[in-house]
């Protein structure tokens, strides 16, 4: 997994509250046996017609959003299904940092084992972001270490869990924790095999 310490990007207003994880990579795209090439599915079904073609009207589709790696979303980001395969897209696709009101708790916890880092904010902070992204070109830089949001006017705090926190800023996943004590783990079965 990826570390994060900072990440400056672009801002993708998605103002869409109760966003579901069969919204974020429809099921029929789920035949994957890998982690990675879903990011051309991702919102499928709004990024494109019956036929294939992009719609105009999406976000992503639009050229000031098409290298956006920072996500605005409404509140309840990831409800749904427990499906990994949602933050694989995003994640795919190019998008780093989620800054919602809330969060689906499963997809919460899915996105920081998969790199992503998802933020809680007050609504009146994302819709603030939102509006001005909707507007024009917003940068955001997000710094986990000292935990703060910054935009060209102000500095924003957020929480984070303190072992979230630690894995994204080394890019440990799952694997990668349970490496960390191979020494122990060899160990053990260098003496079961006696």
């Amino acid at each position: 997994m990826k570390a994060i310490q900072e990440h400056e990007g672009v801002a993708v207003p998605l103002n869409r509250a109760n966003v579901d994880t069969d919204q974020i990579i429809p099921k029929q795209f789920l035949k994957r046996i890998e982690r990675t090439g879903f990011g051309q599915f991702l919102f499928y079904n709004w990024r494109f017609d019956e036929t294939g073609q992009e719609r105009a009207d999406f976000i992503l589709n639009q050229p000031d959003y098409k290298e956006g790696t920072i996500l605005l979303a409404g509140e309840n980001f990831g409800c749904g299904s427990s499906r990994e395969h949602a933050p694989w897209s995003l994640e795919d696709y190019g998008f780093q940092v989620i800054i919602a009101p809330s969060f689906a708790d499963i997809f919460y916890n899915n996105a920081m084992k998969n790199g992503i880092l998802p933020i809680e904010l007050p609504e009146e902070y994302v819709q603030q972001w939102i509006k001005q992204a909707e507007q024009g070109k917003l940068v955001l830089k997000v710094d986990l270490e000292e935990q703060i949001i910054q935009d060209q006017m102000q500095k924003i705090t957020f929480d984070i869990p303190a072992y979230q926190k630690e894995n994204l800023l080394y890019g440990l996943d799952d694997i990668a924790i349970t490496l960390k004590h191979e020494d122990v783990i060899t160990a053990f079965e260098d003496a079961r095999q006696v």
